[in-house]
């Protein structure tokens, strides 16, 4: 993690989480792919996994350590029932209960979820205008998901959303430990819970070991899982969490346009104007005065501590 004295000061790297959006944007279509050759639980206890395998086996080639203390134990634990357990399992059965783009809306409503949490806990001030900003962007993707149809998974989707706020949070508070390992760790205990539920509701029978799911399954697993989260608490430790958050914004409209490849989801023509609304209100987020501030002074700070070290 980065350090404390820079933590949570600077603003996201672009190209970082252009890729990270553009990643979980596909991944719902992928998650609706998925869901034609497996149940719910199992599909997500698979992604969980399969991550948590990756992860373990890139902790091995390295020889990272195991985490230690019951602090840092504690706080994988939780993540891993709430980012892993809750959140996927809500988002997948969200995404079957609803059309693509509508599930990817509700499911990314992290940065108004995070904006009280994130100035309560941490001390993150946030402007009007950032307010304002991430508010306009929310309004577009109502108009997204209106225009690509509700269903029965919006109160899953919301769920989801909320879990992966919480998960945001805790990462935060893993100070000094190493964050592959905790990243593993949390995926495995999230999964290993989900097996489980999986175990009580659902055949494991039930899933179609096709050329197709196996794609599907190791895009979300890997990339979309293992690589995506792993980059996106890097930017956590990092970052401002309210600006970070606003990224989520794109995630859904990347949902949308790829899913008009995909038979049934069609969204009218007039989504295109809640797309833009959502990209002004990025633009309008990213782009505030407040934020380049924010990065001189992390740059100051980091130029600082490095004359004490010299000195």
């Amino acid at each position: 993690m980065s350090s404390p004295g820079v933590q949570g000061i600077g603003a996201p790297r672009t190209a970082t989480m252009l890729w990270i959006t553009g990643v979980w944007g596909l991944c719902f279509v992928a998650i609706r792919l998925g869901l034609q050759d497996a149940p719910v639980l199992w599909f997500a206890t698979l992604r969980a996994l399969i991550a948590a395998a990756a992860l373990l086996l890139l902790c091995l080639v390295q020889r990272r350590g195991i985490p230690r203390g019951r602090r840092t134990w504690a706080l994988i634990t939780l993540m891993g029932i709430v980012n892993v357990t809750v959140a996927f399992a809500a988002m997948f059965a969200g995404t079957a209960g609803m059309a693509i783009g509508a599930a990817a809306v509700l499911a990314n409503a992290q940065p108004l979820l995070i904006i009280l949490p994130a100035w309560w806990i941490y001390g993150e001030a946030v402007s009007v205008r950032i307010v304002l900003g991430i508010m306009a962007g929310f309004a577009g993707l109502l108009v997204v998901g209106v225009a690509s149809g509700g269903g029965t998974g919006a109160w899953l989707s919301l769920l989801a959303a909320a879990a992966v706020t919480a998960g945001t949070l805790l990462s935060r508070a893993l100070h000094g430990a190493d964050l592959v390992a905790a990243s593993a760790w949390h995926f495995l205990i999230g999964g290993l819970l989900l097996a489980g539920l999986a175990l009580l509701n659902e055949p494991a029978a039930a899933i179609n070991w096709s050329p197709q799911f196996l794609a599907v399954l190791l895009f979300l697993s890997l990339v979309g899982t293992a690589a995506a989260f792993l980059a996106w608490f890097r930017e956590a430790g990092r970052s401002r969490l309210g600006l970070l958050t606003a990224w989520t914004l794109l995630v859904p409209v990347i949902g949308v346009a790829v899913s008009l490849l995909l038979p049934g989801e069609r969204p009218p023509p007039w989504a295109a104007a809640g797309i833009g609304l959502v990209l002004a209100s990025l633009w309008l987020v990213l782009h505030h005065p407040e934020n380049k501030t924010n990065r001189g002074k992390v740059t100051k700070d980091s130029d600082s501590a490095g004359r004490r070290v010299r000195e």
